[in-house]
């Protein structure tokens, strides 16, 4: 089985790491880094999505497996008069997800300087309407970290209009088991690839067929896999998380395997060989549907790829906010993976 505590270590390492879509160079030369201590080559396409190879018996990459590196996050919209920031989202989440919540604001020039997402009305103290303030964007600014009082002492240290904002991840593991941080969409998966491919190269695991990894950077923005799948690919699996709540069958315990998403099914006979296949193996597993959901097949399908796609993942409490699951569903995610690595 795979190194939980490898896994987790990257999985912090990857967390911490600011990467809101459009903004990944450093997270991805990590997971480079990562690739290259196994022996796996790495080439980028044009919009900086990863791909390497897991060479098989068969040196025709007849499968691919995807995830992505990409995360939610914010961009610098208007510099207020008050010195304050408004943002516009990079990705989907809810408005009060954030708020509260500590950031970082990256300039152009290369500074980094730290903030806080408040209301623009954040205290009962001071505002009768506090508590019923609408929750949106517009509602929201970042006060920073800095003795700025005006639009000119902000631009005076190098913010600007576009600059990137990356959210504080709040990382941790308690004694029982759960991960809690920001951005286990999709970093949980990146990690779980990454141990996957430790465990095989560290135990001479040969595949049957070569297998094309592809790390993608513009998943959270609806076009990463979009291009990169290599034209002999007949067979896609997606990492990513499953979304867990209220009417969801899947849990916080056991891999994910999606039925459909918010674009249609998925393919019917490879979701019944994954089905089949963690049986076989013993991995906990449930199967689920996400009504409101996308994933990186999505983007590879509707760029008119002919290709068979499925989909497995941990299950994910909380999705694009504070999220959570456990160190068991990461466990057999990763067996299940395994599994299908070696057909």
């Amino acid at each position: 089985m795979i190194n939980l505590e490898y896994t987790l270590e990257i999985l912090q390492k990857l967390c911490t790491t600011p990467s809101p879509s459009g903004m990944t160079s450093e997270v991805m030369k990590i997971i480079e880094s990562e690739f290259n201590k196994l022996g796996m080559v790495v080439s980028y396409n044009n919009k900086g999505g990863l791909l390497t190879y897991y060479k098989g018996k068969n040196q025709s990459a007849a499968k691919a497996i995807i995830a992505h590196a990409d995360t939610l996050g914010a961009m610098v919209k208007e510099i207020k008069g008050s010195g304050r920031l408004s943002i516009t989202m990079v990705g989907g989440y809810m408005p009060q997800s954030i708020e509260c919540e500590n950031c970082v604001i990256h300039t152009g020039g290369g500074k980094s300087y730290t903030g806080t997402f408040y209301t623009t009305k954040p205290s009962v103290h001071v505002h009768q309407d506090a508590r019923t303030q609408e929750r949106t964007i517009e509602g929201l600014e970042i006060a920073i970290d800095e003795k700025v009082f005006t639009k000119k002492d902000v631009e005076e240290l190098g913010i600007d209009v576009g600059d990137f904002i990356s959210f504080d991840s709040r990382f941790r593991v308690t004694e029982s088991g759960f991960v809690k941080t920001r951005h286990l969409d999709d970093k949980a998966s990146v990690a779980i690839i990454l141990g996957a491919c430790k465990y095989m190269k560290e135990n001479n695991i040969i595949p049957e067929k070569d297998i094309q990894l592809f790390i993608t950077n513009h998943e959270e923005v609806g076009h990463g896999a979009s291009h990169g799948i290599d034209d002999s690919v007949a067979e896609l699996l997606c990492v990513d998380m499953g979304a867990l709540g209220v009417g969801q069958n899947s849990d916080e315990y056991t891999v994910s395997i999606c039925a459909k998403d918010g674009g249609g099914p998925y393919d019917l006979e490879l979701r019944n060989r994954l089905v089949k296949l963690a049986k076989e193996i013993g991995a906990e597993y449930k199967v689920d549907i996400y009504p409101f959901y996308g994933s990186d097949g999505g983007a590879a399908l509707r760029a008119g790829r002919n290709l068979k796609v499925g989909l497995i993942g941990p299950g994910v409490y909380a999705s694009h906010a504070y999220e959570r699951t456990h160190v068991d569903s990461i466990t057999n995610t990763a067996k299940l993976l395994l599994a299908y690595m070696q057909q």
